[in-house]
């Protein structure tokens, strides 16, 4: 069943439960107010007749035939029957009919108290009427002396009557209400399944692989926010499946050359197209491709495990120039051999920052790596350390061969190789700069590129001063 089915019979199911709710409830007590108001005007009337026209006839200031006339008079008024009864019970007078004063009905166990603690009840008045009628008394005394009592009668019916006919109004007006409030409710529920729908048919869409669907957004609620959202989702859904195109096809290629390499070395040593003393030659080339698998490999695997659980870091209170001292030595015979020469530039003597010690000896050893790899001959990779405010700043700068500008926001992709840099870097992975960029964040802090093709480049990255060992207690 449909969304918008489920509100329309769901809201016509709550509308008749209240409404019959609303109708019983009203109904009753309708009909009380309307009893007890009838009975009170009734009950004045009777109390009018007992002191007035039935005194009199008992004074003998009024004849019998006289008051008969007052009672149909009174009758008129209240459109009920008007008696007058003995204290034994024995019906003296009615106003709807004539009493026969020689055989007179009595109302056997007549009680002029049947009324309990009210002024009025409703009953068929000892059997004397087939319909419920609402009764009430009012005793005729003269001298103290209780000498009858006048009783009026009205049908209960005409009282229901009363209150259909002013509750039928109301209940008119409601059904009105109800059909024009079902009405709105259609149409502002049409409003809001219709672009639930296309939210939907979008979804279904982005399940079958349509990413490129967008959604229109033609509304500022939630409904268009909710839209917005769907979009940008499948935006970013894109960018990961091209991503993810890209770096199987790199996966694959960089994993293929040395695989078709080592393949073809071994075949070739193995049926003999090799000699033997061309072998030892051809082996280390397999020890190094198989070297450069083993790079690959471990760089991989530290890349999903920054994916699948986050960068865990083990942070201590350590100086940094000594970790750069540190790793700059083991280039010592990698730059004897391209004859360039690292420069160690340090603000202080010594600088505790508040990181990861080996996460961050490993961004150093990318970053000055990457410098030696990409420096021409007699040139100089410049490592300096700056204090700013509670941040230490890393800078890494060589004299190489640049990066191109088209290229600086792809460098931190994976297995990403700038055209200038494939001839330059056999060994390189293309992982070194996203492991390093990673690592960084993972600290909170930030790592930007400046550079100019021709000319060099230089990485600066950010750590957080430590708050517990101060350059100034170090002597």
């Amino acid at each position: 069943m449909k969304l918008y089915a489920k509100f329309i019979i769901a809201y016509v199911i709550f509308g008749f439960l209240s409404f019959f709710l609303i109708a019983t409830l009203t109904s009753s007590l309708t009909l009380k107010q309307l009893e007890e108001e009838k009975a009170d005007n009734l009950y004045r009337e009777a109390i009018f007749v007992a002191s007035t026209y039935a005194k009199n006839y008992y004074t003998e200031a009024l004849s019998l035939e006289e008051l008969q006339t007052q009672l149909k008079a009174v009758d008129t008024y209240v459109s009920a029957p008007v008696w007058i009864i003995d204290t034994d019970g024995t019906i003296l007078l009615n106003s709807r009919e004539k009493v026969n004063l020689e055989n007179p009905k009595v109302l056997t166990d007549f009680d002029p108290t049947f009324t309990g603690n009210q002024y009025y009840c409703i009953s068929n008045f000892y059997d004397c009427y087939q319909e419920e009628v609402l009764s009430v008394i009012s005793p005729i005394t003269l001298n103290l002396k209780t000498r009858g009592y006048v009783l009026i009668h009205y049908p209960v019916s005409a009282i229901s009557q009363e209150r259909d006919r002013l509750l039928n109004v109301s209940y008119i007006t409601l059904i009105g209400i109800f059909l024009l409030s079902l009405l709105i409710l259609a149409a502002f529920t049409f409003l809001v399944s219709k672009p639930l729908k296309r939210i939907t048919f979008a979804a279904n869409q982005y399940a079958a692989g349509n990413l490129k669907y967008e959604l229109p957004v033609t509304t500022d609620d939630e409904m268009g926010r909710l839209s917005a959202t769907l979009n940008y989702m499948s935006t970013e859904l894109s960018k990961m499946e091209e991503y993810q195109k890209k770096f199987v096809s790199n996966i694959s290629h960089d994993f293929r050359s040395p695989l078709t390499s080592i393949k073809g070395y071994v075949e070739a040593i193995l049926d003999g197209t090799i000699p033997p003393e061309m072998q030892e030659k051809y082996l280390n080339i397999v020890l190094f491709e198989t070297e450069r698998l083993n790079k690959l490999t471990s760089g991989l695997l530290t890349l999903n495990d920054f994916d699948r659980r986050g960068t865990l870091l083990d942070i201590t209170d350590f100086d940094i120039n000594s970790i750069i001292k540190k790793t700059a030595a083991t280039f010592e015979g990698t730059c004897t051999s391209k004859r360039i020469s690292i420069e160690l530039i340090f603000s202080a003597k010594v600088l505790y920052v508040s990181a990861d010690m080996g996460k961050i000896q490993q961004v150093l050893y990318n970053l000055i790596d990457n410098a030696i790899k990409f420096s021409n001959p007699d040139s100089v990779i410049y490592v300096e350390t700056t204090e700013k405010h509670e941040k230490v700043f890393v800078s890494v700068k060589d004299a190489g061969i640049g990066i191109p500008k088209e290229s600086l926001k792809k460098i931190w992709e994976r297995f990403y190789k700038t055209d200038l840099s494939r001839g330059k870097d056999k060994k390189g992975t293309g992982l070194g700069l996203s492991i390093t960029k990673e690592i960084i964040q993972a600290h909170k802090e930030n790592i930007n590129v400046i550079s100019t093709e021709g000319v060099g480049t230089e990485f600066i990255f950010s750590l957080p001063r430590s708050k517990n060992i101060k350059s100034s207690d170090i002597e």
